[in-house]
C-alpha cells in the first residue's frame, strides 16, 4: 500500500512539474525565436539556418528554469494535498513524515543527476552546434544586405548603402566600402544596381559608377558603366573563435588543472586546443565549472523546502502565511543560486566555499527537519 502511495504522489508532481516545465519553456522559446528572426531579416540567412539556431537554443532555456519549475510544482502539489486532506492518508497508513522526506530527497538527487547532464553534457554540445550553424551558413537572400538609406555591415569587411529602391528591384545610388586589411579600402559608388544569380553565384550588378582605391597610401579611382560585385566571396560578420561556454565540460576541466600545475611544460598544444585557457580567463572557466555542476546542486535543496510544507497542518494558525513564507525562501533560494556566479573568482578558498554554500544548504535543511519531526 505505501508503494502505491508513493507512487500516486510522484506521478502527480512529476505530470505537474513536466506540464509546467515544457509550457514555460515553450512561451520562453516563442519570446527568443522572435528574436532570431533577425538571423533572416538582418543578415539574410536561410529558414533552415533559423529553425536549426532555434531549436538548438532550447535545452539552454530547459535547464534555466527547470530549478523553478521543479520547486514551484512540488510544493504547489504538496500543498494542494495538504488542503485536501489526503496527507492525512498518508500518515494514517504507517508512513513517517521522515521517510517521506527521505522518498522526496532521493528523487531529487536523480533529477540532480538529470539537470547535471544537461548543464555539463547537453546544453554545451548544442551551444556549439548552434554557433557551428551560424558559423558555417550563407546569405541566401541576398537582398536583405541592402537596407534603404541605412548603412549594413552584416557581412564582415563589407558595408553597403543605398539611397532608394524602385518597382523592378533595381537599387539607386550605390554606395559600397570593402575593407581588403587593416589600412587598405575600396569604395565603389553606382548611380543603379540589381542582384543576379549566375550559375549559383549571386553577384551585384552595377551600372555607371566609380571605384576608389587606397592601396599603401596611394590612392587610384576608375569609372565604369557596367561592373560586377560577388558577395559569395564574403563572409557573415560572427564570432569565429568558440567561446568558454561551448567547451565539453572536461577541457574546462583540464584547462583548470592545466593552470593550476606549475609542472606541466607544454600548456601551449592545451592553450590551443582549448580557447581562451589563459590565467587573465580562470574565473570565467570557474565560473562556467560552476553554473554546470555547482548550481544544480540546490535542486535537492529546493526539495528539502517545498518538504518544509509537512511541518504544520492546514489547521494550524497561520499556515496560509507559512506556505507563503516557504514559497517565498525557495524563491529565493533560487535566485540566490544564480547570483552566486557574480562572486567566482581567481582565490581558491572564495571559490570552495561558494561550491559548498548548496552542501551546508542541503544538511543544515535535512537535520531541521530530522529535529522537527523527532519533536513531534
Amino acid at each position: 500500500m505505501k508503494k502505491i502511495l508513493y507512487r500516486k504522489f510522484l506521478t502527480d508532481c512529476i505530470i505537474f512539474f513536466l506540464v509546467t516545465l515544457i509550457s514555460t519553456a515553450v512561451i520562453i522559446w516563442i519570446f527568443q525565436a522572435v528574436n532570431y528572426l533577425d538571423l533572416i531579416i538582418e543578415d539574410g540567412r536561410d529558414y533552415i539556418v533559423y529553425i536549426n539556431y532555434a531549436l538548438l537554443n532550447f535545452p539552454k532555456i530547459i535547464s534555466k528554469i527547470l530549478p523553478f519549475a521543479f520547486f514551484f510544482s512540488f510544493s504547489y502539489v504538496i500543498a494542494k494535498y495538504e488542503l485536501k486532506n489526503e496527507l492525512l492518508i498518508y500518515w494514517n497508513f504507517g508512513i513517517t513524515k521522515m521517510s517521506f522526506v527521505n522518498f522526496f530527497l532521493t528523487f531529487s538527487v536523480f533529477l540532480f543527476l538529470f539537470q547535471i547532464a544537461l548543464t555539463a553534457i547537453i546544453v554545451p554540445k548544442s551551444q556549439t552546434l548552434s554557433r557551428s550553424v551560424i558559423r558555417s551558413s550563407d546569405y541566401n537572400f541576398f537582398d536583405n544586405f541592402i537596407k534603404i538609406k541605412k548603412f549594413n555591415s552584416a557581412v564582415k569587411r563589407l558595408t553597403i548603402y543605398t539611397e532608394s529602391k524602385d518597382k523592378e528591384g533595381n537599387y539607386n545610388n550605390i554606395y559600397i566600402k570593402k575593407d581588403t586589411n587593416k589600412n587598405n579600402f575600396q569604395i565603389t559608388y553606382a548611380k543603379k544596381g540589381v542582384f543576379k544569380n549566375k550559375n549559383g553565384i549571386p553577384v551585384l550588378e552595377l551600372y555607371n559608377g566609380e571605384n576608389i582605391n587606397l592601396n599603401n597610401n596611394k590612392i587610384t579611382n576608375f569609372s565604369f558603366s557596367k561592373s560586377e560585385f560577388n558577395l559569395s566571396l564574403f563572409s557573415p560578420d560572427t564570432i569565429l573563435v568558440k567561446k568558454t561556454q561551448e567547451h565539453t565540460t572536461l577541457e574546462l576541466i583540464v584547462c583548470i588543472i592545466n593552470l593550476a600545475d606549475t609542472s606541466i611544460i607544454d600548456k601551449d598544444k592545451i592553450k590551443k586546443k582549448i580557447r581562451n585557457c589563459e590565467i587573465n580567463n580562470l574565473d570565467n572557466i570557474v565560473a562556467e565549472i560552476y553554473k554546470r555542476l555547482g548550481i544544480p546542486l540546490f535542486l535537492p535543496a529546493l526539495m528539502l523546502i517545498s518538504l518544509l510544507l509537512i511541518i504544520y497542518s492546514k489547521e494550524k494558525v497561520n499556515y496560509l502565511r507559512y506556505r507563503t513564507i516557504i514559497f517565498l525562501i525557495g524563491f529565493f533560494l533560487i535566485i540566490f543560486s544564480e547570483s552566486t556566479i557574480r562572486f567566482i573568482n581567481e582565490s581558491f578558498f572564495n571559490n570552495l566555499v561558494i561550491f559548498l554554500i548548496p552542501i551546508f544548504t542541503i544538511i543544515f535543511l535535512y537535520t531541521y527537519l530530522l529535529i522537527k519531526f523527532k519533536e513531534s
